[in-house]
């Protein structure tokens, strides 16, 4: 699928440069010549009259590229095979086709990039690019292949150029395309200052590296399998294998390995060398290996039947090459295919979750925007009731001052009238006994005190439906009262949801920081086991070692004892002396030349001896690697 998908993007420029008129159709004629090439660089049969034949139904019009795609996908796509081909046949099939159409740089600009290292560039940019159509390339990852150039040239990336061009409006509308790339690229504001054969070495190895697939290439020295000596080889690595050349032209291959997981490499310095084992990779400590013939910085590469034994110039270069080929072997066990592939793949899930992560701190910002927005507006609300509250509780002040001024006016006329009607009644009764003729107008008088007395009871019954119209005032004043006092509850009960919502918070960061702790400690105690393991590992090997040497001590003695009872068992031929018995073993002489089935027989024996040893040794090497592969099982 991930073949298919590279060979869709560089096949829909070719399909888009044929569409002159830009209205998504090409003429069948066209698309014949298209399949027919695109049959030739994939290396499978064409069919010229499948393509009639698929749009038989329909009229002799122009095809778009959805009515294409199930052709394509039917007749070519399902019978490419993977390796049977050059995908860079393919690439510069679908080059020619849309560079003559949409490349046009400027000839009399003296920063062009020549044709290949445009071509380079379009293919970089078609790896990068995203999988939706039309093909454009997000900022990061042309920074990121930008920043890959300026590393091979040995400078720094300008960002502010980049920044400014990203910021056109035309960059901005419709997405940074191949071709605005290009234009970027002869504009020379990135190589500004930087020879036009730097930059294509540049390029071509950026391309080798991503497109190609290669891990490293360089120069290194390799011992021989035969006449072992060394010579200097041109080796490129990629995921699969690795391949050395006599020179860095890559005419003539000298070999090739094969890397998988039963690979590893082994350096002469205590480093940890990568492992394969079947299924799994685990890091060991191989032991020291001395320098030898004169060359340092020597490495071994060891597979299942041979070991490569190789030189760099200098520790860096050993370091970079030995973490190259770890790197191919973990990819081959990983069964991943590309290297460049999987960092897109992870730079591309980096960027959704950040992506995700600014999301969620916008609905994060904008719900406590909104809980903002909600307590000012209960603040508010708040205050209108206060202010409510103040304006009742003046005017009902105001009621109050009004109804006492009326209370005390009444009083004091009162007062004035009582004191007149006392006087009137003292005077009455001074005048009774000196006017007897003026008690007519004394009752009359009289009376007219008792209405006004009736009056007077009537103020103080208005008086007292005063107070009363007072105690209902007072009565809604308490309602307000305890409205305000609901209100200030409810606000409450927010304020202490904030708290609450806040101290979770704090407790999920403390249980987070916790649990951190607790794995690094867990860390920290399974490096210490393995230590431990390492340790008891090379214990294991000194035993082993030692167990080896007694073994072939043992071994050569049993074969002389062997040799010795063999001339002792012989038989005595005719003509022989049979030797004394006092005389020794040594003195005993016996006639090879004269008893050639004897000779034989003895050849047969020794032969027998030989090969018992040797089976003897390999069930010592068969228990010495048992207790290895247990080794690397017991690691945690």
């Amino acid at each position: 699928m991930e073949l298919r998908a590279e060979l869709l993007k560089s096949i829909w420029y070719g399909f888009t440069a044929l569409d002159l008129e830009k209205s998504g159709k090409v003429s069948k004629s066209q698309l014949k010549v298209l399949s027919h090439n695109l049959c030739t660089v994939l290396c499978i049969p064409h069919d010229p009259v499948a393509l009639e034949e698929h749009f038989r139904d329909d009229d002799d019009g122009p095809v778009s590229s959805q009515g294409y795609m199930p052709y394509l996908t039917k007749y070519i796509l399902d019978k490419v095979e993977e390796g049977s081909f050059k995908k860079e046949d393919v690439d510069e099939l679908c080059w020619t086709l849309t560079a003559k159409k949409n490349y046009r740089p400027d000839k009399s600009s003296c920063t062009i990039l020549p044709e290949k290292d445009a071509f380079r560039l379009w293919c970089l940019f078609n790896f990068l690019s995203e999988d939706k159509y039309p093909l454009v390339m997000v900022p990061d990852e042309v920074e990121y292949l930008l920043k890959k150039i300026c590393t091979a040239m040995s400078i720094e990336l300008n960002c502010v150029e980049l920044e400014d061009f990203i910021s056109q409006e035309s960059v901005q509308l419709n997405g940074f395309t191949v071709w605005v790339f290009l234009e970027m690229m002869n504009s020379g504001k990135i190589t500004r200052g930087i020879d036009k054969a730097t930059v294509s070495m540049a390029i071509e190895e950026v391309y080798r590296e991503i497109v190609g697939d290669v891990l490293k290439e360089g120069y290194l020295w390799k011992k021989g399998q035969l006449r072992r000596n060394w010579k200097e080889r041109w080796f490129t690595l990629r995921p699969s294998n690795l391949s050395y050349y006599t020179g860095e032209d890559r005419k003539d291959c000298q070999g090739n390995i094969v890397l998988d997981g039963n690979c590893c490499v082994e350096e002469v310095d205590d480093e940890q060398i990568l492992f394969g084992h079947s299924k799994w990779i685990k890091n060991i400590l191989l032991p020291v290996l001395p320098d030898r013939d004169g060359k340092r910085c020597m490495f071994c590469l060891k597979t299942l039947s041979k070991t490569y034994e190789m030189s760099a110039s200098d520790t860096k270069q050993r370091q970079e090459w030995t973490a190259a080929i770890q790197t191919a072997i973990r990819l081959h066990v990983e069964g991943k295919t590309s290297l460049h592939k999987d960092l897109k793949l992870k730079r591309r899930e980096q960027r959704e979750q950040r992506e995700k992560r600014r999301q969620a701190k916008e609905e994060e910002l904008q719900r406590l925007r909104a809980l903002q927005e909600e307590r000012e507006r209960k603040l508010a609300e708040l205050e209108l009731l206060k202010e409510a509250q103040r304006q009742a509780q003046a005017l009902l002040e105001q009621d109050e001052q009004r109804r006492r001024q009326q209370h005390e006016q009444l009083q004091r006329a009162l007062e004035v009238q009582l004191r007149e009607a006392e006087e009137a009644r003292v005077s009455m009764q001074a005048e009774m006994a000196l006017k007897e003729e003026e008690a007519e107008r004394q009752r009359k008088r009289i009376h007219e005190l008792e209405e006004m007395q009736r009056r007077l009871e009537e103020a103080l019954q208005q008086e007292i439906k005063a107070r009363r119209d007072e105690e209902a005032f007072r009565y809604a004043q308490a309602g307000l009262l305890a409205e305000e006092e609901e209100k200030m509850k409810a606000l409450m009960a927010l304020q202490e949801e904030q708290e609450e919502y806040i101290l979770k918070t704090q407790r999920e960061k403390q249980e987070l920081k916790q649990e951190m702790e607790n794995k690094s400690r867990a860390l920290d105690e399974a490096q210490r086991q393995l230590e431990e393991v390492r340790a008891n590992r090379h214990r294991v090997d000194q035993d082993v070692v030692a167990a080896q040497r007694k073994l072939r001590q043992a071994s050569t003695n049993v074969k002389h004892w062997n040799v010795q009872m063999n001339r002792l068992m012989r038989p005595i031929g005719p003509g022989e002396k049979r030797p004394s018995l006092g005389s020794s073993f040594s003195s005993f002489q016996i006639p090879t030349q004269r008893d050639p089935g004897l000779r034989l027989r003895m050849k047969s024996e020794e032969k027998d001896d030989e090969s018992k040893e040797n089976v003897d040794s390999s069930a010592g090497c068969e228990k010495r690697l048992s207790h290895a592969s247990n080794g690397d099982m017991d690691i945690p």
